[in-house]
Order: C-alpha cells, then sequence, then structure tokens
C-alpha cells in the first residue's frame, strides 16, 4: 500500500494566523474564546466566540483580493491555503496539473452572509448582489480554483463538522487509487448569524467559555478558521519536509437523530475501529486522541463511552475546541494540524477549563502543556446527522 505524507500545512484560527502560532497558543494554554468584534450578532453580548481578529476588509487588504462578491469564508480559506502551498513548495504548474487535486469541507459555506442572502433572496427586480453567486458552501472552493487553476479534481464535502475530515480521507483515496499524485485537503467556515441562531435554537451553545469533558459542561463556542493540508505519496516527497504519515481513516454514520450521536456512542466507535483496521494498529497503540469533544451533553459522553468500549483502557485525550471553539466544516482540518504538530514536536496540548469528569466514564483529559513519546495520534470528528470520522497520523 502507497504511503501517504503531509508536506505541507497552512491555518487560521482565534488563536494565531500560522502554523507556528496556533502552535505557541497550544503550548502557552491561550484560549481564542472571547467577545466578537468583527461577527454582528444579537448575541455578541451574551455568548463568547472564538473569532479570527481581522474585519473582511483587513483580510482583503492582506490578500490583495477585491472585496466584490468575495466572502469572509472565502478570504479565511485563502489565508490558509496560500501557506499550506507555500510550504510544501509546489510550483505553478505542478499545481494546474492533472495530477493535483483539490478537495475541501464547509458547513457555513457563504451564509456568513445571512442578511444578504435573506435580501437576495426576497428582490423583487431579479438582479441580486454582488454576492448571489456565494452562498453556497462551495462557493469557496470555486472562489479558491479560480486563484490557482487546479487541474486536478475538485470536490467540497458538507457533512457538518465532519467535513474537512472527510476532505482528508477522500484525498487520500485518490493517492491510493491513482487518480492523483498530490491532494490539497481541508476545510473552512466562518462565523454566521445562521449557524449561531441555529445552535442557539438547539439550545447546546455556552454562555462561557466551553468545558469539555467537564460533568457540568453547558455547551459549545463557536468559532472559524481554516485549515489545509497538501497529501503526497512518499516517493514524491523525497526532497520535502515531511510532518507525518497519514496512517489510516475510519468513516461511520449511525443515523440515530439529526443532531445527536447514539447513547452507546456505535458512529464513534465505528469510526475509530475503522480507521484503527484501515491503519493495521491495534488500539494499544494509539498513544493520544485529539477528541471531537464539543462540550454538548450528547456528544462528550458518547464519545467518552466509544472510547472506553473500545480501548478499555483510553490513551491520553484531549479537546482542543477548547482553544479555538467548533469551527464547524473547519474542525476536522484545523484539529489534524493540531495532532500533526503533537507528533512533530512530540508534545500534547491540554483540555482547558475541566474540572469534574463526568460520572459514567470519568475520564479526565490532559489538562496541562507536556512533552510526550508519541507513535499514533488519532483524531475525530463527528458532524450531525451521525457522520462519524476519525483520522490518524502517525510519525515519520
Amino acid at each position: 500500500m502507497v504511503r501517504i505524507v503531509v508536506t505541507g500545512m497552512g491555518i487560521i484560527t482565534a488563536i494565531g494566523q500560522s502554523v507556528e502560532a496556533n502552535r505557541l497558543s497550544l503550548m502557552q494554554e491561550k484560549s481564542g474564546i472571547g467577545k466578537a468584534a468583527h461577527f454582528s450578532s444579537r448575541y455578541i453580548d451574551l455568548m463568547p466566540f472564538a473569532e479570527i481578529p481581522f474585519s473582511v476588509q483587513n483580510l482583503a487588504a492582506k490578500l490583495a483580493v477585491p472585496e466584490s462578491g468575495v466572502t469572509r469564508t472565502d478570504l479565511i480559506a485563502l489565508y490558509a491555503l496560500r501557506d499550506a502551498i507555500a510550504d510544501a513548495r509546489i510550483a505553478d504548474r505542478d499545481l494546474r496539473a492533472s495530477s493535483t487535486a483539490f478537495i475541501s469541507g464547509s458547513t457555513v459555506g457563504g451564509m456568513c452572509l445571512t442578511d444578504e442572502m435573506y435580501a437576495d433572496a426576497n428582490t423583487l427586480d431579479g438582479k441580486g448582489s454582488d454576492f448571489v453567486r456565494s452562498y453556497s458552501n462551495s462557493a469557496h472552493t470555486t472562489f479558491l480554483q479560480r486563484q490557482y487553476s487546479f487541474g486536478g479534481v475538485i470536490n467540497t464535502f458538507n457533512t457538518a463538522c465532519s467535513s474537512s475530515a472527510n476532505a482528508i480521507m477522500y484525498g487520500a483515496r485518490l493517492i491510493q487509487n491513482g487518480l492523483a499524485k498530490r491532494v490539497i485537503v481541508g476545510g473552512v467556515d466562518s462565523l454566521s448569524k445562521f449557524t449561531v441562531n441555529g445552535f442557539n435554537s438547539l439550545m447546546i451553545l455556552s454562555p462561557h467559555p466551553c468545558k469539555p469533558f467537564d460533568l457540568n459542561r453547558k455547551g459549545l463556542n463557536l468559532g472559524e478558521g481554516a485549515a489545509f493540508l497538501v497529501l503526497e505519496t512518499e516517493a514524491d516527497a523525497q526532497d520535502k519536509r515531511i510532518y507525518a504519515e497519514l496512517k489510516g481513516f475510519g468513516n461511520s454514520n449511525d443515523a440515530f437523530h439529526p443532531s445527536s450521536t447514539s447513547g452507546s456512542g456505535d458512529g464513534p466507535f465505528l469510526s475509530m475501529q475503522r480507521a484503527l483496521k484501515s491503519a493495521s494498529l491495534e488500539p494499544s497503540q494509539i498513544d493520544f486522541i485529539n477528541a471531537h469533544g464539543t462540550a454538548t451533553e450528547n456528544n462528550d459522553e458518547t464519545e467518552s463511552a466509544a472510547m472506553v468500549q473500545l480501548f478499555n483502557q483510553p490513551p491520553s485525550f484531549a479537546s482542543t475546541k477548547s482553544f479555538t471553539g467548533h469551527t464547524l466544516g473547519a474542525a476536522g482540518a484545523v484539529e489534524a494540524v493540531f495532532s500533526i504538530l503533537n507528533l512533530y514536536h512530540q508534545e500534547v496540548y491540554p483540555s482547558l477549563n475541566f474540572e469534574t469528569p463526568i460520572e459514567k466514564t470519568r475520564l479526565v483529559p490532559v489538562l496541562a502543556y507536556q512533552k510526550k513519546n508519541l507513535r499514533h495520534v488519532m483524531s475525530n470528528s463527528f458532524g450531525f446527522g451521525g457522520n462519524c470520522t476519525s483520522l490518524i497520523f502517525s510519525k515519520y
């Protein structure tokens, strides 16, 4: 089986605008969750968010992109993608080659323009605004394609919170099946009235910084971000820096409920089990888990139950959503970058705000930054509708 390695990464979140800036915040236990300054919502004074500290105008200026018809989602995605391509040192001719694929994931997409979308939907003259083609979850993919002219397969995933994890898995399968030599994979989501109001209607937004895996957790904090990875075969990456190997992946869907996984954690259990089988690893060989860890009542209990069922004695784990908030469709890629940093620097980052374990499982996440010998790290991403994906990265 062909070995797939990671040769480039780019990321922007509320805790940093580069890979190294994100790592520094994780090491120093600096959360990006607080009061939003650029996002407009009636809930700004009631709930904390994990916002990237740039306005749309700032981002457009930094990227030298005209603002007309371009969304915040587009700009955040371009910011991270630009860095990933530069990090992997991909030449323009290689980007345009049919052997280079681009697979992204998003949930919000252009719906970050909730007010503009509503106005366009109700326009009487039929003309619409400059953003009328920008509202779909795949609009950012089209925007990035115009910027870079990728020559291979182009696709967008929308499987809620597992979107970019599925983009990574799909990209790896393209390489394994000889349909691409290199694949740029990842995802993006930005803060949106649509998602804030929707999650609030489900009563799963916390009025305080989130407490993953804590008995007294009150819900999640919404965040925004983008991350992209460059995947290549080991044979094609001999002259490049290799961060880690993508060792395995697994996906399942327990189809239990539109917004919850089953109480027994069937979907999370199966995705983790299938990732281990794909990687030809035993549960005991996983050294650390970057958990989905949303700090909602359902997720943390079912993910904990699935970990106990699969591992008996689960390995060290933590949820970095206590730093970045829940970045929705970007979460899988954001946390894949963090998992790769775990391996590359042989260190783990903690869950913040934890105090009391859940009574049913008594699991306690990592509570402080620490150096740790790591060989295999699992990253979990579980989406609405029960779409669950687990990735395994290994030290190269």
